[in-house]
């Protein structure tokens, strides 16, 4: 709540670093080695990150002096002869809130923070700490530079060659993993950089897909931790090669992770089909329909690593060495308790592309947002 509602940047700052201060425990909360590892990892990054964030601020407040985060942008009363500087400032913003924002490559200690449970997965992917660091790049360039000025400086379009490959490449690195939170957690680090690349292209239309993408991947990256954790949980499975035949154990659970992924891969009338759909027009009506061919890359790439661990849930052959519990034979389903929340947010999931013309979607919050800054 205090990074969303930081009027400045060095407010903004102050919550951002206790973010990352106060989720450190749960990165570590299994107290293993790995888990400690993982957890000094962490800190490493994003502390690192922070320190690089606090040079941009001061060296922009002392050639800009005090301001609030403005619509329109906040920077309008300097000069030209400060085009350089700003320049600078704007690599060593981006660089900081990067860490977080999970980009290539900045993005190392996502994958290794999967140590952590299920639930506290989910919190540092769909919801605060990665969207922290997304929200962050959000502001600098709409409320801090200004859209038009951060394009006439000629900053954007870096910015979205850097979202397009972590992109792409992240794409790449979900293939080979086994491991499910693992592939999830690069699945992260390319979807992250949707909302970066929409905020970067400089159009409304493109806006409007990035920040619905916001409140979209985290709908649908929850449902797909709650369901890997619901799965490790109950079976004890962790890794995609041992989960064959999983949808017949647990079908409640295997139908909201297929939802979930096939909004990833962005199937209509998913969330996820509404924001590439967004970005792929608001690409276009910008006049770069480079970005086409990195969303087009970039779906078959969903495709190709969510597919098979939907084929292999639903219709491969069940493992012989999966546990059998007393008195329940071979299938059960987790506690309501559990299934209540997945249910919930596939639900949802689907939802937000049905219903996405209806005023409290959050595609259209996204175009209320993007309609005050390009009006």
């Amino acid at each position: 709540m205090g990074i969303s509602l930081a009027g400045n940047l060095f407010t903004f700052f102050i919550f951002y670093e206790m973010l990352t201060l106060t989720t450190y425990p749960l990165v570590v909360h299994r107290g293993t080695k790995k888990a400690l590892d993982a957890g000094a990892t962490y800190l490493r990054y994003t502390l690192v990150g922070g320190a690089v964030l606090l040079v941009g601020i001061i060296w922009l407040h002392a050639i800009a002096g005090p301001f609030e985060f403005t619509t329109g942008g906040a920077l309008g009363h300097l000069g030209p002869e400060h085009a350089s500087s700003l320049v600078i400032i704007f690599a060593v913003l981006m660089a900081g809130l990067g860490v977080k924002a999970a980009i290539v490559p900045l993005h190392g200690w996502l994958p290794t923070a999967m140590v952590a449970p299920a639930p506290v997965s989910a919190l540092l992917h769909a919801v605060a700490v990665v969207k922290a660091g997304v929200f962050g790049i959000v502001r600098v360039v709409y409320n801090v530079y200004g859209i038009e000025s951060a394009s006439a400086l000629g900053v954007t379009a870096p910015l979205a060659a850097v979202a397009a490959v972590t992109i792409v490449y992240a794409s790449v690195r979900a293939l080979s993993q086994d491991d499910l939170k693992r592939r999830l957690a690069f699945s992260t680090v390319s979807q992250l950089s949707y909302i970066i690349l929409g905020i970067a292209l400089a159009g409304p239309i493109s806006t409007v897909g990035g920040l619905a993408h916001l409140a979209h991947q985290g709908i649908m990256k929850i449902t797909l931790f709650f369901s890997a954790g619901i799965i490790a949980e109950t079976i004890g499975l962790h890794r995609i090669s041992e989960m064959n035949g999983v949808g017949r154990r647990l079908p409640v659970t295997s139908a909201a992770f297929t939802v979930a992924a096939l909004g990833m891969i962005g199937v209509p009338p998913t969330a996820g089909f509404i924001s590439k759909w967004y970005l792929g027009t608001g690409a276009l009506a910008s006049g770069q329909p480079w970005v086409l061919a990195v969303l087009a890359v970039s779906t078959l790439l969903n495709a190709a690593y969510f597919l098979p661990v939907i084929n292999a849930i639903w219709f491969g052959e069940r493992s012989a060495s999966w546990p059998e519990e007393k008195g329940r034979g071979r299938f059960w389903e987790a506690d309501p308790w559990l299934l209540a929340p997945i249910c919930v947010t596939a639900a949802m999931t689907v939802l937000a592309g049905l219903l996405a013309g209806e005023f409290f979607s959050p595609l259209e919050w996204a175009k209320l947002i993007a309609w005050r800054e390009y009006r």
